[in-house]
């Protein structure tokens, strides 16, 4: 039996030294041996494992079988944002976790796979799609990410008139201004993107609503709403100095990153969270010139919220991690950022995420020297987003409360999905969000 194959990578020299991808996919002579090892499940359970319902078993059949093109528009018909979600998605504990091959030697390389397809639809340009019969229906959706996307698009085939309204220059939300270049590159985003436009969706971007154009007056000029504005950064620490000179938001941070222009690191940079944007804000900064990198957390290692995938993807770059260690302050010198008190922290009785809560060692202070910092503590929802969304109910948490069969939110004919309904989740997950709130859109035009 064959061994499960490897992407091919850049060296660690190599992408320290700027934003290229770093994982190549697989070749030709790597993916159809492991195509073979699929066991070609009847009831596959890596097909209940994908959120977005690719069918597993039937694109590694045709990829086994050399019809690539077969392949391709199998996985794309569940999954616009194929070739970015073969990157980001978090394979190893969703569809691979279940694998039947994982009882005999190692799961297969789904993700691998699915990329190798992704890329050969790339190579030939992804064919376009046509709006359906039109119906004489409106809908409008506001945020052009991964979920009003693929939302969009399904509608828009079904002959819908859809509008997406986005407050950005660009659409793609998180692809765009959040994922790093180095795992998806903006070219690969951008070709997804047009993808998912294709099918004659009418895109407003640089329209903020709530500023540019009232909520009521989009459900007034339309028969269906959707609502997909994703999540903001809450990287705020209430300790003494956190609005220094040299403290970086990493919302921020990364969006320059992604954008191509990020900001010049130098010296040690102190990266505070644990989550997976933490990862990705410890590896720009590596990228942004840092000479050292140290990402500090207050539990261990495996409380950690971050993908066991991303820990060991920035290990690999040198990134240093100090676990069970809690920020006091920050220490000032020459009117900027210098160093970081931080105290040693125990684990306690779990709180409410269910974790042990960290708690303070007395005595353990200690000083860490720093140039930079990158505050990467948290995502949550707009502050404003109950303000502009009049009469929509939400969670305690400000997420957005919908029914979770139809994403059906308190108003009539309005839906909403993604990470201002879940609190912040995966692409994947977004694309799923973005089917079923179509469905539910055109279950209710009819």
């Amino acid at each position: 039996m064959s061994v499960r194959p490897k992407m091919r990578e850049l060296s660690p020299e190599e992408r320290k030294a700027g934003f290229d991808e770093v994982e190549k996919g697989l070749a030709l002579h790597q993916a159809l041996p492991e195509a073979s090892r699929c066991l070609f499940c009847h009831e596959a359970p890596c097909v209940s494992g994908c959120v977005a319902g690719v069918d597993v078993v039937g694109f590694v059949r045709r990829l086994k079988t050399r019809n690539f093109v077969g392949a391709a528009r199998l996985i794309r018909e569940a999954n616009v944002f194929s070739a970015v979600c073969s990157r980001v998605c978090p394979s190893e504990e969703q569809c691979e976790k279940p694998c039947s091959s994982t009882n005999l030697a190692e799961p297969i390389a789904i993700s691998a796979l699915h990329r190798f397809v992704a890329d050969e639809e790339l190579k030939r340009g992804i064919r376009p799609e046509k709006a359906g019969t039109p119906t004489g229906k409106k809908v409008a959706v506001i945020g052009a990410g991964p979920a009003g996307l693929t939302c969009a698009h399904k509608l828009a085939r079904l002959g819908h008139e859809v509008t997406v309204f986005e407050a950005e220059e660009k659409p793609g939300g998180l692809m765009v201004y959040g994922i790093p270049r180095y795992r998806l590159p903006s070219e690969i985003a951008e070709a997804e993107i047009e993808y998912a436009i294709s099918p004659g969706v009418n895109l407003k971007t640089g329209v903020l609503v709530g500023k540019d154009i009232p909520f009521d007056e989009i459900r007034r000029n339309s028969d269906a709403v959707f609502i997909g504005v994703g999540l903001g950064y809450k990287s705020q620490l209430d300790i003494p100095g956190h609005d220094l000179p040299g403290v970086l938001q990493a919302g921020e941070f990364l969006r320059k990153a992604a954008l191509g222009d990020p900001p010049e690191l130098s010296g040690r940079v102190a990266v505070i969270g644990g989550g997976n944007v933490a990862m990705d804000a410890a590896c720009s900064a590596v990228r942004a010139g840092a000479s050292e990198v140290v990402v500090l957390y207050r539990r261990r290692e495996e409380e950690m919220p971050a993908w066991k995938r991303e820990r060991e993807f920035a290990k690999t770059e040198g990134v240093e991690f100090r676990y069970l260690t809690a920020p006091q302050r920050f220490v000032e010198k020459d009117r900027k950022v210098a160093g970081i008190e931080c105290v040693s922290t125990k684990l306690g009785e779990p709180d409410s995420s269910g974790r042990p809560r960290p708690e303070f060692i007395p005595g353990t202070e200690h000083v860490i020297d720093v140039s930079y910092v990158i505050l990467a503590t948290g995502q949550g929802p707009w502050p404003e987003i109950s303000s502009v969304f009049g009469g929509i109910r939400f969670n305690a948490s400000g997420t957005i409360k919908v029914s979770p069969e139809t994403l059906a939110t308190s108003i009539e004919g309005v839906f909403a999905g993604g990470d201002a309904v879940n609190g912040g989740k995966t692409v994947v997950q977004a694309v799923a969000d973005g089917k079923l709130a179509a469905k539910s859109i055109n279950d209710f035009l009819s």
